[in-house]
């Protein structure tokens, strides 16, 4: 699950990625997942292999970090 929230005044956007952990436990990882939608809204993030957070300056961008989300999570999924 990745979630995401914008706010348009402060400029920012926050998101939080979260893997079950049967994922965690076949090698994926919600950090490189969550870096994937935050380099597309000019952040970065950390955190651990089943849940990370990170943060964007760019909320305008927002959609464009769910689209590189789902095009990371479905190349992890069927590596």
């Amino acid at each position: 699950m990745l979630l995401g929230s914008r706010d348009e005044e402060e400029q920012k956007v926050t998101l939080i990625a979260g893997l079950s952990r049967d994922l965690a436990d076949r090698g994926l990882s919600a950090v490189t997942w969550v870096r994937q939608a935050a380099a597309a809204v000019g952040g970065s993030g950390g955190g651990r292999a089943d849940l990370a957070q990170a943060g964007g300056k760019a909320p305008d961008k927002l959609p464009d970090a769910f689209a590189a989300a789902r095009a990371t999570i479905e190349k992890m999924l069927s590596a």
